[in-house]
């Protein structure tokens, strides 16, 4: 007589609850990875954006710029943040308030994939060679978590940029629109 191999009904039942109480646990870590790894992508673009400005400023010996645009020619103004999209672009003729012409190269440009907002106190950054001031300021990178999660991307006179977690005094950052 042969044997049949299978489960019996009390096994499956009882696989399919451990099954769904792990998967059930698992979920919200991985929604959790999923939203830091795109903040943390985001944020490492737009650090290369303004490593890359701040050398080729030293190296060509003009100001370029990184600015928040949606098509990639032109700098945006108070309409858009960066949550549109960002360029970095040498500003060989150093027009008044920047924009790139079609002479001028684009050196980089990202659109992030933060599902949140990224808003700034500058509407660009302009990197100048050697011995001239940078602009300075901070880009917050918020996501639905609000500002327990945030990050901010600080941006020294000098043009160096660090991440913090944290506003002035160690308070949450400001997420606009979000908890």
């Amino acid at each position: 007589m042969t044997r049949i191999a299978g489960f019996t009904l009390w096994e499956l039942l009882w696989t399919l609850i451990i099954g769904g109480i792990l998967l059930g646990l698992g979920v919200p870590s991985f929604q959790e990875f999923l939203l830091d790894s795109r903040r943390t992508a985001d944020i490492n673009a737009l650090v290369l954006a303004i490593q890359l400005a701040r050398s080729e400023a030293a190296k060509r010996g003009q100001p370029v710029v990184v600015c928040k645009s949606v098509d990639r020619l032109r700098c945006g103004g108070d309409e858009i943040r960066f949550d549109a999209g960002w360029m970095v672009f040498a500003n060989a003729d150093d027009v008044r308030p920047p924009h790139r012409s079609p002479s001028e190269p684009l050196l980089y440009a990202h659109v992030p994939e933060l599902e949140g907002t990224i808003t700034a106190n500058r509407p660009l950054f302009e990197f100048r060679p050697y011995l001239r001031r940078s602009t300075n300021g901070t880009v917050t990178f918020c996501d639905r978590r609000g500002g327990s999660a945030a990050r901010a991307v600080i941006v020294s006179y000098t043009g160096r940029p660090r991440v913090d977690s944290v506003g002035p005094g160690g308070e949450a950052l400001p997420c606009a629109g979000l908890p």
